[in-house]
């Protein structure tokens, strides 16, 4: 079950080119249980004027996946504290090819800088690590939504 949240106030740069609010998937891969900072990085992005569907805890690829297109969703952000960053986040690109869709990825979440090279390498559209402020979270995701990449925020 996915939670909604619409946007307070949407400026021209949290919109897509046809005119609608950016629409963010946002879910926590695999077995984590650690939801605070995501729900933090919600209502941020809501609060930027981007729609947020918010999947929650223990969700799958094709959870995610099914998410995604049902929501025709702009940008998809995972957030990972397990030290799965590697493995998860290329699985979840993989099943996005396999759908046929290129919704760009932004991982959140304790990545290791030497890890950012394979991340951006495997087709992540932004890496953002703990610290990272408000502006910054929605800068990145704005940007990814314009197939741009923004500067990792991490460490």
């Amino acid at each position: 079950m996915s939670d909604k949240l619409m946007p307070d106030d949407t400026s021209t740069d949290d919109m897509t080119s046809d005119g609608a609010p950016v629409r963010v998937v946002l879910a926590k891969l695999g077995l984590d249980g650690h939801d605070r900072g995501l729900k933090v990085v919600a209502r941020i992005l809501r609060d930027a004027g981007m729609e947020v569907i918010y999947l929650g805890l223990r969700q799958t690829s094709e959870s995610i996946i099914a998410a995604t297109e049902q929501e025709d969703a702009d940008v998809i952000g995972v957030s990972m504290h397990n030290n799965g960053h590697l493995t998860l986040a290329p699985e979840i690109l993989s099943a996005l090819t396999a759908a046929g869709l290129d919704t760009p990825l932004v991982v959140g979440g304790i990545v290791p800088t030497e890890d950012l090279d394979e991340l951006y390498t495997a087709g992540v559209a932004g890496v953002l690590g703990p610290g990272a402020s408000a502006e910054e979270v929605a800068e990145s995701v704005r940007l990814a939504a314009r197939g741009e990449r923004p500067a990792p925020s991490v460490g």
